[in-house]
């Protein structure tokens, strides 16, 4: 695990990071009692503590403002990011089905084991050290104002509004198996129709729909 030597981690026990990387696919296959599932949760608690205590003494925003950034920088498309700078799809460990899914590299699998090894971070070497490794690995994006998370709904609605206007959103289809989904999405402002998407989630759908709309110009 090359990616923790370069941020001066060492283990004390393999067996955390093993667990962390192992997705419930791999451990149904192997007949394993263990996935990174729950390792996953603490390690989202941990990431919201040390983000937020950032936040909290290097900005002087309100409170309001302050989740939003949270968010920004801990969402799946940023989690995601950081997995892919780290090389995390390396270690990661699928059932034979998901690997020829392209598993290793979905986003949702890359983000959830980014957090599950913060999670064996916490566990093997304590707080402080995972707390290192987020300042390693997020704090310079933070630092950058890199951008994750754009509200397009928000964007779209508010600029509808000047006009009065109305924006609708209706799912047209839903494709593929239950644990890879695909939504297909319409949005129309005043029943004219200003955009469809696709997306992991209906949520996501929802966005990209919005970003094509905002794109045409809704306001004119």
């Amino acid at each position: 695990m090359n990616f923790l030597k370069k941020h001066n981690i060492t283990p004390k026990s393999i067996e955390y990071y093993n667990v962390a990387f192992t997705h419930s696919s791999y451990a149904n296959e192997h007949n394993l009692k263990y996935n990174y599932e729950r390792m996953e949760f603490l390690g989202d608690a941990v990431l919201e503590l040390v983000v937020t205590d950032y936040l909290y003494k290097n900005t002087d925003v309100k409170e309001g403002e302050m989740t939003k950034l949270r968010a920004s920088y801990v969402c799946e498309n940023a989690l995601y990011e950081y997995a892919k700078e780290i090389e995390l799809f390396r270690f990661i460990k699928v059932g034979h089905g998901e690997e020829l899914d392209g598993g290793k590299c979905k986003k949702t699998i890359m983000a959830d084991i980014f957090e599950a090894l913060i999670g064996a971070i916490y566990l093997d070497l304590g707080y402080e050290k995972a707390k290192y490794f987020i300042e390693q690995t997020i704090f310079p994006h933070i630092k950058d104002n890199s951008e994750y998370l754009k509200d397009y709904k928000s964007q779209l609605q508010e600029l509808v509004q000047t006009n009065k206007k109305s924006v609708e959103y209706e799912l047209i289809n839903e494709t593929g198996p239950a644990h890879n989904k695909t939504f297909e999405v319409t949005v129309k402002i005043d029943g004219i129709l200003y955009g469809k998407a696709k997306g992991k989630s209906k949520k996501e759908a929802e966005q990209n729909a919005a970003k094509i709309a905002l794109d045409k110009s809704v306001s004119k």
